[in-house]
């Protein structure tokens, strides 16, 4: 009896604890905090997930009762249930990639500094090669607050390259002297807030209280640009609302001019909410722009931006970003599992031109879309191991060559391969560069600003692996608009996927996993849920590379002759155009465009501007000038209106673009008609 008690005992502790912890992660997903009691919090959950898989496990899930709108307690247990028992499932397959991959020896301060601004298309700054091209546009049109970055930067790798290489060659009158002892800058006595939620032992872009001299690589235009900067606008008051018109980091530095214990965004984290904070895409005048409707050339330019943006950031937050070192290893160049993206996408594309995402990835959401949508349990419910190897091995051998049986997979089999291609991705698909930036933002208490982080975090992604974590979110949300036949809720779906997408190596791995659990969720949450918004280019992105382009095209003189003949030919090719568009420079000025529409009968038309004129307008126009609805247009694809070259490298306006603004903003752009690429 002692012994049956003793066990009560522990049953006892162990619901006491759970409760708590569950409670917690649902009453606002709040950033883990360091406990006495953290660990044993988690450890119950831990055994909560040993011991449901002590026994066989159910081939369906328990059928729970009717759920009302907002979750309880007991579906939180669940779902952190569901967490635990992923994480034991992959653990038993033994596939999880990306042991070899980070670099034992971690970076010094200089190449951490060096690979920073290379990234950010800043890497003049330390060769000494300023003068003309991007470096010198791009330094041009930042803000106050990005400049300051980008001089802190710069400085440190500075300070860095002179502590390192402070004796390079021992003078024999040196030998016997006295060493320097002038101060160095002091450290500051409050460093910031590593990802994890610790304080480095060393701060390293901290800003001295010493005045450093001004850096060499910043020109007095640049900082009488800097100095010019308008003053910051107020917080919105709308917890609705997210502004694409500011820079995020700017919004910052309101937010703590005024009072943010009555911000209404800061204690939204604090209240016992269960519904997740929803953000309404705005509606500019100049229109949405996704991702897919910029130009390649402009979209590289928006990662450049986007990682000076983000760096500004965070560090406004308070929170270091620290970048993780990739080693480089050899990896597989022919197969299905195991090898990268950008190799995958090859190798369709010479079957497939134009894919985006993977062959395997899109055939197995296909699969799922098709026969797993309404079933219950599905990603939930893992497939038999030896047929989900035995399906892996004909996929491997069958697929290119059109001979792989698609009926003979199960939907469990198909979302167990579906999780394990994703995972053992040689390279992750959040990428290692920025792994640490995805779990600062598990930190952030605001859920605006953890919006606004995870915004410019997909900006910076490849574009093969923003396209592939696109596809992945888009067949998550089908499997939440389901919920009711397959019992897969948001926080169900957050819980399963996340230990799929953020892994942990090391020596701390299972420690950092526990603590970040519920934020790791909370994360693929806002992935699912807002995926409409951060795959918009925020507005004041755009005005960025408008501005860059502009600075570029002025600073940028011909190189070499090659560049100097190349330039000639164009003015040439342009003359003619230039004579027939003579007549029309002054309808120009006067609000009239010219559409050009090569695929269509009519390929030329000039249009008059005025306030309420939409791109759909002249899309419309278009259609019924040419016949549109007959049966030799019909079969034609949809085309949409592009504004090209001026300001802007290639731009799809979205149908309600106010036409005006855009002729305003780029007046010397031309107007093509024409299908879009994707």
């Amino acid at each position: 009896m002692e012994m049956k008690d003793s066990c009560s005992v522990i049953l006892t502790a162990y619901h006491s604890y759970a409760p708590s912890r569950i409670h917690l992660v649902d009453e606002g997903y709040a950033p883990p905090r360091h406990s006495p009691c953290r660990k044993v919090q988690y450890q119950g959950i831990g055994l909560l997930g040993r011991m449901s898989s002590t026994g066989t496990r159910p081939s369906s899930p328990p059928s729970p009762p009717e759920r009302p709108a907002s979750r309880d307690s007991q579906d939180s247990q669940d779902s952190m249930e569901d967490y635990w028992s992923e994480v034991k499932n992959i653990e038993e397959d033994g596939q999880r990639g990306h042991e070899d991959l980070l670099e034992r020896g971690s970076m010094d301060e200089a190449e951490l500094e060096e690979a920073w601004l290379q990234d950010a298309g800043l890497s003049t700054l330390v060769s000494g090669a300023l003068g003309e091209g991007p470096a010198e546009a791009l330094l041009s049109t930042l803000t106050r607050s990005q400049a300051a970055m980008v001089k802190k930067r710069v400085d440190n790798y500075t300070l860095t390259v002179r502590k390192r290489s402070k004796q390079p060659t021992r003078h024999v009158r040196d030998v016997f002297s006295t060493p320097d002892t002038s101060p160095v800058d002091p450290i500051p006595p409050v460093p910031p807030k590593s990802p994890n939620g610790d304080v480095p032992s060393r701060c390293v872009h901290r800003t001295s209280s010493r005045v450093r001299p001004a850096c060499p690589s910043f020109s007095q235009s640049t900082e009488r640009r800097v100095s010019e900067c308008p003053p910051c606008p107020p917080p919105q008051d709308t917890s609705d609302s997210l502004s694409f018109e500011v820079p995020y980091s700017e919004g910052i530095t309101a937010h703590r001019r005024g009072r943010q214990g009555d911000c209404k965004d800061c204690q939204r984290i604090r209240r016992d909410d269960h519904d997740l904070p929803m953000f309404q895409l705005p509606r500019p005048k100049l229109g949405l722009t996704r991702i897919q409707d910029l130009s390649c050339e402009d979209m590289k330019k928006i990662g450049y931006i986007s990682l000076i943006e983000l760096t500004t950031f965070y560090d406004g937050l308070g929170i270091e970003l620290k970048r993780n070192r990739a080693a480089r290893s050899k990896a597989r160049e022919s197969g299905i599992f195991g090898v990268p993206l950008t190799t995958l996408l090859e190798n369709d594309q010479k079957k497939f031109p134009g894919s985006k995402v993977p062959l395997v990835f899109r055939k197995l959401l296909s699969k799922l879309e098709q026969t797993g949508l309404q079933t219950e349990g599905i990603l939930r419910v893992p497939g038999s191991a030896s047929r989900v190897k035995h399906l892996r091995q004909e996929l491997e051998q069958k697929l290119y060559e059109d001979r792989f049986d698609w009926e003979q997979v199960r939907h469990n089999d198909a979302a167990g391969l579906l999780k394990m291609f994703i995972r053992e991705l040689p390279y992750p698909l959040l990428t290692l560069q920025h792994a640490p930036a995805f779990a600062a933002a598990q930190n952030i208490s605001s859920p605006r600003q953890q919006i606004q982080a995870l915004h410019l975090l997909i900006m910076l992604l490849p574009e093969p692996n923003r396209d592939t974590l696109k596809a992945l979110l888009e067949f998550l949300r089908k499997v939440v608009a389901y919920e009711e036949k397959n019992r897969m809720g948001l926080w169900n779906v957050s819980m399963i996927v996340a230990p799929n997408l953020f892994t942990y190596r090391g020596k701390n791995a299972k420690q950092e996993e526990m603590q970040g659990a519920a934020g790791a969720a909370h994360l693929v949450r806002l992935l699912i849920t807002h995926q409409d918004l951060l795959w918009t280019v925020p507005c004041f992105l755009i005005s960025h590379v408008r501005k860059l382009n502009e600075a570029g095209a002025s600073k940028k003189p011909p190189s070499s002759e090659k560049t100097k003949r190349k330039l000639l030919l164009m003015r040439r090719k342009t003359t003619e155009r230039e004579k027939t568009e003579r007549s029309e420079l002054t309808d120009l000025r006067q609000g009239v465009i010219r559409v050009h529409a090569p695929q269509h009968a009519k390929i030329s038309m000039a249009i008059q501007l005025d306030n309420e004129t939409k791109a759909k307008d002249v899309m419309a126009r278009f259609d019924y000038e040419n016949g549109r609805g007959t049966r030799s247009t019909s079969r034609r694809p949809r085309q949409y209106l592009f504004e090209v070259g001026g300001n802007i490298g290639e731009r799809s306006l979205d149908p309600e673009t106010h036409l005006l603004d855009v002729y305003h903003v780029n007046p010397h752009c031309e107007w093509v008609l024409k299908p879009t690429t994707t």
